[in-house]
């Protein structure tokens, strides 16, 4: 794979790289069940964000019930500690003839995108899982970082223009996972190391999938907006953070 050639438009794309305190204090090793937990429902929610753009937005009555029952399990799981599904089983389910349907050509694009991007998520999900059972890593809620709520606190509130703010949000989440995982395979253990580097290519087709998607929606040029939110983004990396996760910032 070729890491440089898949990490440069990222790089270009988000207005600061992830601060070497962060890098100093995620490569502790005893940090890392915290980190992979966190990184655990954050692939979870990524497609629980992926779901609720394509019932918002397109679904049909029964699309929509798909989505839902798609996610119920890993939801179960992580939010109300329950018993542990076989997760391998769960995968090999997703069907996509079940999916939302629709006419409209955005529509059909934006299921296009967000159903391989929930499938793709919640692979990784499960990926993740396996890493922290081979470690005897017990799963164990945690609270969510200010992270993505501290950028969609600035999403506007009427539409069109909640969704291309929305989109673009997505966009920036999907970049910084991909800059991240990145920046700290080369201190992981060599398993977690490859899977890190191959969750590149997905989180960067991820992030630009979400701009397109916002363009197309919007009447005027969305660089303005884009340029807003990684303004935003930068600043809840780059500033201090009490609490340590996959997406915070500087460590206090």
């Amino acid at each position: 794979m070729d890491y440089p050639q898949i990490l440069s438009p990222v790089l270009n794309f988000l207005h600061c790289k992830t601060p070497q305190a962060w890098l100093d204090k995620a490569r502790d090793p005893e940090n890392l069940p915290l980190l992979l937990t966190d990184h655990l429902v954050c692939e979870l929610k990524a497609a629980q964000t992926a779901m609720l753009l394509v019932r918002k937005y397109v679904a049909d009555k029964a699309g929509a019930q798909a989505l839902l029952d798609w996610l119920k399990p890993y939801e179960a799981f992580a939010f109300r500690e329950g018993e542990e599904p076989d997760f391998a089983a769960l995968n090999k389910q997703i069907n996509k003839s079940a999916m939302p349907q629709t006419d409209d050509p955005w529509g059909r694009q934006l299921i296009d995108s967000m159903v391989l991007l929930i499938k793709e998520e919640l692979h990784h999900f499960w990926q993740v899982r396996e890493a922290m059972q081979r470690r005897d890593i017990p799963y164990v809620k945690i609270t969510a970082s200010r992270y993505a709520k501290g950028m969609l606190k600035e999403v506007r509130t009427h539409e069109p223009l909640t969704l291309i703010d929305k989109l673009i949000c997505g966009a920036y989440i999907e970049a910084r996972s991909c800059e991240r995982f990145a920046a700290l395979a080369p201190y992981l253990e060599a398993d977690l190391q490859a899977f890190y580097l191959s969750l590149l290519r997905s989180e960067a087709r991820h992030y630009q999938d979400y701009l397109a998607l916002a363009q197309q929606v919007s009447t005027v040029d969305i660089r303005d907006r884009v340029r807003f939110f990684g303004e935003v983004e930068a600043s809840l990396i780059a500033s201090p953070d009490e609490e340590f996760r996959f997406h915070s910032g500087v460590p206090v």
